[in-house]
């Protein structure tokens, strides 16, 4: 994969702040880095913390990361994805939304500490639709495989 892919906007979806892609901030924002970009094609990391909150009352003791926060990682990421690749996405003032998740196949428990590495791919666009793949994997395991539906939906007004 290329690492010098430019925005539609100019300049490496590498080399720019995750604030510009993502109207998420943390504590909610779960992607650390941009990593590849190439395309319909995108790879992040997420270091996950080891404190990080959901792990107190998820599984006490034994803590493991919630599936659906592996699952947002992956949203987050394809709409990185999505602004990345396309002016009229990056020009509207709407907000990426996830609008279905087509299959979810978790294969491994991540616990605290780990790094998520996720590569994303643009496999269709319908309308304001973007069909996503997902592939996350921790330590060269695979962790989550899904598929998904993201829009850039209106902004509020306000």
């Amino acid at each position: 994969m290329s690492e010098s892919h430019t925005t539609p906007a100019g300049g490496s979806v590498l080399d720019r702040p995750l604030t510009e892609f993502l109207p998420h901030r943390p504590p909610f924002l779960f992607v650390t880095r941009v990593v590849e970009h190439d395309g319909d094609t995108l790879v992040t990391e997420w270091d996950v913390p080891e404190d990080l909150p959901a792990f107190e009352g998820h599984f006490p003791g034994q803590p493991v990361l919630p599936g659906v926060l592996i699952s947002e990682f992956c949203f987050q990421s394809g709409a990185i994805l999505i602004y990345a690749t396309s002016q009229e996405d990056q020009e509207s003032t709407g907000v990426p939304v996830l609008t279905r998740i087509v299959d979810a196949r978790f294969r491994k428990i991540v616990r605290p500490g780990e790094r998520l590495r996720a590569e994303i791919t643009l496999t269709e666009r319908l309308s304001n639709a973007r069909y996503v793949t997902a592939k996350v994997t921790s330590d060269g395991k695979a962790v989550l495989r899904l598929q998904c539906v993201l829009a850039v939906a209106p902004a509020e007004e306000g």
